[in-house]
C-alpha cells in the first residue's frame, strides 16, 4: 500500500530528527502542568506534514501540535510526531513517531517507529502486522494472574485521581505485574509483539492510538472500550489485549 510506505518513510525521517535532538537542547515548553512540547516535536511534525502534502495535497491531516487541516477530505493522516515527549525531554529512551491513515472513517494502515531501538512497527488492514519486516503475533497468555500489563495516566489525572488509582490498584493485584511506559503508541505495539499482554488507558487522543491499534489488531489482538464495545480513536476509553485476556480485563474495569 502506497500510504503505508509513505508512513514508514516519514516515520524513519522523523525518527532521525528525534535522534538529532536527543542529546541537544530540547527547548521544552509547557502546554499544561504535565503536558510538554519540545523543538523535536515541532520539527518532526513539520517534516511529516510537508512530506504528506507534497505527495497527497488534497488529503487532510490531524496532528498533535498543529491540529487539523483540510477537514472533510476522504483521506486523513493522523500524526503524533513524538509520542512520549516527557520521556524524551528527560532522556528516558521510550518514545516514538506514530503515523496512521484514516479512509472513509476506518484506519487502514499505520506505522510506529522507535528511533532508539530502530524498531519499525507497521500494519495494513488485512495484511498482517510487522516489526522490521518480521510478522508480529500477540502472546498466548490466557490468565490475568500471569499477565504483564501496561498503562498510562492521562494528563488530567489529578482531576480523576480516584478513578486512575483505583483501576491501577485492581490490575496490580489481579495481574502478575503492571508497567507504565509513557508512550501509548509503543504500549500497543508491545502488546502486538507479545512483549506485553494487555493495556488500558483513559482520555487518549486520536494520534495516540490510531496507528497502534491497527497494528495490534493485525497481530491478532483485540481493542475495545472498557465495556467491550466497539473501539474508536475518538472515544476516551482504550482497552487492548492479546484477546485471551480481554474479558478478564473488562471485568476488572467495570466492577
Amino acid at each position: 500500500m502506497d500510504y503505508l510506505e509513505t508512513a514508514i518513510d516519514l516515520c524513519r525521517a522523523a525518527g532521525d530528527i528525534l535522534n538529532y535532538y536527543a542529546d541537544r537542547d530540547k527547548l521544552v515548553e509547557f502546554k499544561g502542568h504535565a503536558n510538554l512540547v519540545t523543538i523535536a516535536d515541532k520539527k518532526s511534525e513539520e517534516l511529516i506534514i510537508g512530506g504528506i502534502l507534497s505527495r497527497y495535497p488534497s488529503h487532510s491531516i490531524l496532528a498533535e501540535e498543529s491540529g487539523a487541516t483540510q477537514s472533510g477530505a476522504a483521506v486523513k493522516w493522523i500524526i503524533d510526531p513524538l509520542d512520549g515527549t516527557t520521556n524524551f525531554a528527560h532522556g528516558y529512551p521510550f518514545y516514538c513517531v506514530s503515523i496512521a491513515v484514516e479512509e472513509k472513517g476506518e484506519i487502514v494502515c499505520g506505522a510506529v517507529y522507535d528511533p532508539v531501538r530502530e524498531e519499525m512497527f507497521s500494519a495494513a488492514r488485512g495484511a498482517g502486522a510487522y516489526r522490521n519486516g518480521e510478522r508480529l503475533k500477540v502472546s498466548n497468555v490466557d490468565r490475568l494472574s500471569q499477565a504483564l500489563l501496561i498503562t498510562g495516566f492521562p494528563y488530567n489525572f489529578r482531576e480523576r485521581l480516584d478513578t486512575v488509582i483505583r483501576q491501577f490498584g485492581k490490575f496490580l493485584v489481579a495481574s502478575q505485574a503492571v508497567r507504565r511506559g509513557g508512550s501509548a503508541a509503543l504500549d500497543l505495539c508491545y502488546v502486538a509483539s507479545g512483549r506485553l499482554d494487555g493495556f488500558w488507558e483513559l482520555y487518549l487522543q486520536p494520534w495516540d492510538t490510531a496507528a497502534g491499534h491497527v497494528i495490534l489488531e493485525e497481530a491478532g489482538g483485540r481493542v475495545t472500550d472498557f465495556k467491550g464495545g466497539p473501539f474508536s480513536i475518538y472515544n476516551k476509553e482504550t482497552l487492548a489485549s492479546n484477546g485471551l485476556l480481554h474479558d478478564e480485563m473488562r471485568a476488572v474495569l467495570v466492577e
